[in-house]
């Protein structure tokens, strides 16, 4: 069996309710020209928490103080056609009020926040078209664009 890559993904959501998504370029082996989360492949050794506070930094120079960036839920995320691999993404999640001029793109031709009915419909990549409409129709989603549960996005 093929080795299982295990990748951290945070999505920041701010008071209107939009994500933080970055739109990948041409050089990904997984899913170019894509949108997605920030994160990224767990170094050596490294844990999920780790991974997600190091590649929100590496990628949008946006630092969360430990404790700020809340683990939502573990994907499997089919990776086959890239890797051959069917692979997990730990996903953390964090109400903010940053904006997009608070956000240094560090990879992929850039990273902003986007409006739920914009992001549904954009070209997702595999895991990001699990994830995002898990993560609108969840209650954390609600809580984090800090309005009453059932309010539409």
């Amino acid at each position: 069996m093929a080795v299982q890559h295990r990748f951290a993904g945070v999505v920041l959501v701010d008071p209107r309710g939009w994500l933080l998504l970055q739109e990948r370029d041409e050089h990904p082996a997984i899913d170019p020209d894509k949108w997605g989360l920030v994160g990224g492949h767990l170094d050596p050794g490294e844990d999920f928490d780790t991974a997600a506070y190091r590649e929100l930094t590496e990628e949008t120079e946006i630092v969360v103080t430990p404790g700020g960036l809340a683990p939502w839920r573990v994907f499997d995320v089919d990776h086959t056609d890239a890797y051959g691999t069917i692979d997990q993404m730990a996903v953390y999640v964090a109400a903010t009020d940053l904006t997009d001029a608070d956000v240094v793109c560090h990879e992929g031709r850039r990273i902003v926040f986007v409006e739920p009915p914009v992001a549904t419909g954009l070209p997702l990549t595999k895991a990001a078209e699990v994830i995002v409409p898990a993560l609108l129709a969840s209650e954390v989603y609600a809580a984090l664009r800090r309005e009453p549960p059932g309010s539409p996005p």
